[in-house]
Order: C-alpha cells, then structure tokens, then sequence
C-alpha cells in the first residue's frame, strides 16, 4: 500500500473536519427543535419576556431541570438568545417565525421532526444495504402524521391563494364547478381546504390508508362539507371512465410502488382538455445538477430512509425524491399528457408545479 500522507492537504483535512462537526451538531439540533415543537416549548418563549429557565419551565408546564438542558442547546445552537448576568433566555421573534405554528413562515421545527422519526428505522435501513429490498410504510408509524402536520401549514397559507393559480385559468373553472380528485391525499386535508374554498366544485380524496381517509372523512365531517368525500383506493389501479375535470397530486408520485400506472390511470380518469397538477420535489434528475441545491443532503437522505426504501419493499420502481425533472416530465409524456410545463415558486424552493393536459387532440 502506498503512502500517501505526504500528500495530505492539512488545510482541507482541517476544513472538513469542521464540516462534519457541523453535521453532527446540526443532527443533535434537529433533535432539540423536535422537542421544542413537540413539548409547546417554543410557543411559549415565542413573543415572551426574557425568563429564566424555571420561569420558562412553569409557564410551559415542563420539569425545569429538562427545560435548562434543552435551553443550552437552544442557546449554543443559536437558536435562543441568553444573558448570563440575569440568567435569562429569549426567543427572538425572528427566529419564532420559523418555530411556531401560525408564526408568519413554514414551521421548520416541524420539518425537523423527520430526523428522530427516520432514526427508528436506522437498522432495518443498514439491512437492507447489505440484503436488498426495503423497508415497508408499517415501519414508519408516525410518517402520515408528520407530513400531514408539514403539509397542513403550506395548504392553509397558500393552496387557495397561491398553488391553484399556476394552473392558469383553474380558479374560475373552481368556482364555477368542476369534478376534482387529490391521488395520494392522506389525511386529505387538501381537499377539505379546496372544498371549503369552492363550494360548487366536487372533491375526492384518494388514497390506500383507511387511516388517512377516515381522518379526512372525519375532518370534512367536522366542517360541513357536502362537497368532499374520500375513498379508499390504490391509485395504481385506477382506470376509465373518464370522470374528473382537475386531478391533483401533492408530493404523493415518487415513493409509490408503480408510478408508471398510477400516472397512466391519472390520465384515464381526466376528462377532455383536463388537467393534472402534480406537486413534487425540485430537482434534477442529475446529480451533478443538484450540488447547490440548498435541501440536497435532506431530499437524498429523506429517500434513502423513506420514499425509495417503501417502494422498494412493494416491489416497486424506488425512483427516489430525487428522480427529478427530466424523469418526471418523461414519465408524464409516456402517461399520455402531450402538454406539460414547469413552475417553480419563489417562496417554495423545494418543490416543483408540473401542469400536464391531454388535450382534445390527443385524448
């Protein structure tokens, strides 16, 4: 073997060291913010006085020795702000906008959470590296809840006012009443939000969880909605007739077991000139391409732990967050949609807007 440490550039070594204690501490945080979210930690210092931490504690109803611990690593973190002559701790409000429900911006302790909730499948992951497969969506108990809290912030702020309307002239044809269906819709959320929003259009959520659809039923329920229903349904079987007018999809295409069907079904079921709106991860399909994309480790990590390993342990094609544009806009041709085109939000650098029609032509 040969010798190479008279070759070694000191300085870069150095350099990455530091990278990857930036890693480790950034990992350890995540476990904190989840925490904070999860304990009503941060709402509580959210617009708060400074306090000490038994202060802090008794407010939020919490053992002040935990809430002390987990101030320090708020405070080394940066994240909370602390004066050490008067022993107290505040949560600057630009940092809350972030951490608290309803603060101004999408809840980014709620993103968080995806790190503690991943590490439970950490071995069957380390499995299936050396054996294949994958690992199956019953491992991951509390994967529907938290990306339906992730998903519930954006759709309350901006599904209505601002998602819709990339798909030009789709916010008239709501309003005046048009039959339209959520594949993959979990809790179904999205739909209670549309169906709320346009009364005289009709909403049905689809998905193969009876939990989810009970929820989304139960949600619809509590509202009032005449004009939403949800069935339980694997959305890679779906076929004609044609019957709806506007088929949306939210993050739902790229961790299923057969996307290749379930885009052709999508485009079965859309009637002449329908449309099909199809939210999902900013990326290229080339790696190289997504060096600077500034969620690169998160979305590939994020398929290594969840969105390829489900589909694989289905059977499926595991084409991972990460398959991207070029894949994606294949696949949407190849579905049958002869019209597709991208948008992209200034304020939402993760996802892509794919609007994808099978026109009269073609249909």
């Amino acid at each position: 073997m040969t010798d190479t440490s008279a070759d070694l550039d000191v300085g870069k070594a150095a350099v990455f060291a530091g990278h990857v204690a930036g890693i480790l501490n950034g990992g350890m945080l995540a476990l904190m913010l989840t925490i904070g979210h999860r304990t009503g930690l941060f709402r509580t210092m959210s617009g708060r006085a400074p306090s000490t931490s038994a202060e802090v504690a008794e407010a939020a109803g919490l053992d002040e020795r935990y809430v002390r611990e987990w101030l320090a690593a708020m405070v080394t973190g940066r994240v909370v702000e602390h004066d050490a002559a008067a022993r107290t701790y505040r949560l600057p409000p630009e940092h809350a906008m972030w951490l608290v429900p309803g603060g101004g911006a999408q809840n980014l302790a709620v993103v968080a959470g995806a790190v503690p909730m991943l590490s439970g499948v950490l071995d069957d992951v380390v499995t299936c590296f050396r054996e294949g497969g994958g690992v199956p969506y019953s491992r991951f108990p509390r994967f529907q809840a938290h990306m339906a809290e992730q998903s519930a912030q954006i759709f309350d702020a901006s599904l209505v006012g601002v998602v819709l309307p990339v798909v030009p002239g789709m916010v008239g044809r709501l309003e005046a009443g048009i039959d339209v269906a959520d594949v993959g819709c979990g809790k179904g959320h999205a739909v209670n939000v549309m169906a709320a929003a346009f009364p005289n259009s009709r909403f049905t959520g689809l998905d193969i969880s009876d939990e989810g659809i009970a929820a989304g039923r139960a949600e619809a329920a509590t509202l009032g909605l005449a004009n939403a229903s949800f069935e339980v349904h694997d959305v890679a079987s779906l076929a004609g007739p044609a019957r709806f007018d506007f088929v949306t999809a939210f993050d739902a295409v790229h961790d299923q077991a057969d996307p290749t069907a379930v885009l052709a079904g999508i485009a079965a079921v859309l009637r002449d000139d329908g449309t099909f709106l199809m939210v999902d991860i900013r990326a290229s399909s080339e790696l190289h391409e997504n060096l600077d994309h500034p969620l690169g480790p998160y979305i590939y990590a994020m398929s290594t732990m969840h969105c390829m390993t489900v589909s694989l342990a289905a059977g499926g094609a595991g084409l991972g967050t990460a398959w991207g544009r070029q894949v994606a806009e294949r696949m949407l041709r190849d579905a049958g949609f002869d019209a597709v085109d991208v948008h992209h939000l200034d304020a939402d650098v993760a996802n892509s807007y794919y609007v994808a029609r099978r026109t009269k032509e073609h249909a």
